[in-house]
């Protein structure tokens, strides 16, 4: 975890303190079902309870002092625990194993991290969607390969992110519900120790479901599930910043990053203004997306169970969850106030002398009675004078002195096909499915 690129409310879910505090709450109300088994006295559970009444301070350095002596950090933790209740500490953990204690804490984590990220994608979302009814009619070009294809609005731009990051929390919200799960199944998960009634007890307290079936651990598909979806939504992070850094091109320039008062954008060149912002969102997505590899190699574990996967979590799961919750906060703010500019997108438009309207022409000569290899002929040639002379002439006005193409088609009704509403007949249609 990177400080730079942290947010506290992330960042104290892997805290060792909410762990330790995890790890207490796991044992103590496992305490609590054994006792109304008769597994233990009712005495040990209400110890238990009673010294967290107290708001302990979790002295994590005592603990890790523990472990450097036990080199196995959940009795550490239990040491810990018996040295601050007594005696009756001693029924704590019984018929368990640490994967026990490990696992579902981790679940625990995650699902509280998967809430603070779908918040996140809430927030973003409400911006995208401000963004994208402010510019629902603003006429911008639409690109394939880099290159002027048709026209398009921006509206239609955030629609299509808006649509996007919605499937983001879809998957998001699924893979919290695959991975908030509890196993309380003691060692190699069969129960031998320890009543099923305590699992379910457990779940039920931490607002988590039963793993149906633990080898001692709980499978890492569903945690490979959870880290692959990281990195879809890191993924369309990048997707969208990478547009923005495009439209932010001194040649483009349809669209920037806020620019506050008193920012520097080189130290080198006081005029640049650069897509900070976006470029470190790129970035950002990778090291997100560098977690799911791992996540997906954990699966595999030697004969059901080891700890090969224990390292690896230790470092994804804090470095996963806060680096996507900082980048999905910056995008939010980079969308929030970009800065839009509609006379450049007009003026992008017009760059190249219609060429956009081609397709319209072409469609409209094959209706004409042109067969459609003579139609697309008849439209390119014009076209790639248009496309020579670095938009300086009118494809329009070629056309129209085509005597090919106006046997067809009068003057009229070549005008008519440059008409730039006309490719915003179903933009309300496209919203209505996006926005409902």
């Amino acid at each position: 975890m990177v400080p730079r690129y942290a947010r506290p409310e992330m960042t104290a879910i892997w805290s060792a303190e909410n762990r330790f505090s995890i790890w207490f709450e796991i044992e103590a109300h496992a305490t609590d079902a054994l006792a109304e088994l008769g597994t233990v006295p009712q005495s040990a559970a209400k110890a238990l309870w009673d010294w967290w009444a107290t708001k302990p301070v979790i002295d994590v350095a005592a603990i890790d002092a523990i472990e450097a002596v036990t080199k196995h950090d959940v009795i550490a933790f239990l040491t810990w625990v018996a040295e601050n209740v007594g005696d009756e500490a001693r029924f704590m953990h019984q018929g368990m194993t640490s994967s026990d204690v490990l696992d579902t804490c981790l679940a625990v984590q995650l699902a509280q991290a998967a809430d603070i990220l779908l918040a996140d994608l809430d927030a973003l979302l409400d911006a995208i969607k401000r963004r994208a009814f402010e510019h629902k009619l603003t006429p911008t070009i639409g690109r394939s390969h880099g290159i002027h294809a048709e026209p398009v609005t921006f509206g239609l731009k955030m629609a299509e992110a808006y649509a996007e990051f919605s499937r983001c929390k879809a998957r998001l919200q699924a893979a919290r519900a695959e991975i908030a799960t509890c196993a309380i199944s003691g060692a190699v998960g069969t129960f031998a120790n320890i009543d099923p009634r305590v699992e379910a007890h457990v779940a039920a307290k931490l607002g988590l479901s039963i793993e149906p079936v633990s080898t001692q651990v709980i499978p890492r598909d569903r945690h490979a599930m959870f880290f692959a979806v990281l990195g879809v939504i890191a993924s369309s992070i990048e997707r969208l910043s990478v547009e923005v850094r495009h439209l932010q091109r001194t040649e483009v320039l349809e669209a920037e990053e806020y620019f506050s008062p008193g920012q520097k954008g080189s130290s080198a060149m006081p005029h640049k203004r650069n897509p900070v912002l976006t470029e470190n969102l790129t970035g950002l997505a990778r090291m997100v997306r560098s977690a799911v590899t791992p996540a997906m190699e954990n699966v595999a574990l030697w004969h059901e169970r080891d700890i090969s996967h224990s390292s690896v979590e230790r470092f994804i799961g804090p470095d996963a969850t806060i680096t996507l919750d900082f980048a999905l906060a910056r995008l939010t703010g980079v969308v929030d106030k970009l800065l839009v500019y509609p006379e450049r997108m007009q003026k992008n438009l017009d760059r190249m002398g219609g060429l956009v309207h081609s397709q319209r022409v072409l469609l409209a000569l094959t209706q004409a009675g042109a067969s459609r290899e003579n139609s697309y002929a008849l439209v390119q040639r014009n076209a790639m004078k248009v496309w020579e002379s670095d938009g300086q002439l009118s494809l329009l006005e070629l056309l129209k002195a085509d005597a090919d193409v106006t046997a067809r088609l009068s003057a009229e009704q070549l005008t008519e096909l440059f008409d730039l509403d006309y490719h915003m007949k179903h933009v309300d249609t496209i919203f209505d499915r996006v926005f409902g």
